[in-house]
């Protein structure tokens, strides 16, 4: 009998974090999906995909923060919140050291959100909004 490839594993708690951004996700939860120790999973998951579990983490919530930034007009702080981090001040730090501006100038630089989405904002919210069925109990 063949045995699974480690990636394979891996690629579990990848597709979580993808599916679940939003959620209070920790490297427990991840190791779980794969089903590998906390510190083995860390190993792993860095040397396999280059970069840490946290940092696969924030990088996926900072994407869709930019992309909400981009496409809807809500405000900064309810971004924030919406891609699952808590504290604004470090979502501004870590979102300027990513896309070299603050949330606020990076969507400044862009144009109007109204001019490019043809979906009224309010079913944006809606269609955005993570879901309560699909929390991690």
């Amino acid at each position: 009998m063949a045995q699974v490839p480690p990636v394979r594993y891996l690629l579990r708690a990848k597709d979580l974090v993808d599916a679940r951004y939003a959620e209070p996700i920790t490297v427990d939860d991840l190791a779980a999906a794969a089903g590998l120790s906390r510190a083995h999973f860390s190993r792993m998951f860095t040397r396999t995909f280059g970069e840490s579990p946290r940092a696969y983490l924030q990088t996926r919530r900072l994407e869709r923060a930019a992309a909400l930034l981009r496409y809807t007009d809500r405000t900064v702080a309810d971004v924030c919140v919406m891609v699952g981090l808590r504290s604004v001040g470090s979502f501004t730090t870590s979102f300027a050291r990513v896309y070299g501006k603050p949330p606020a100038a990076y969507r400044a630089s862009l144009p109007p959100a109204a001019s490019r989405a043809r979906v009224p904002s309010c079913i944006l919210q809606r269609d955005t909004r993570p879901r309560a069925d699909s929390r991690i109990k």
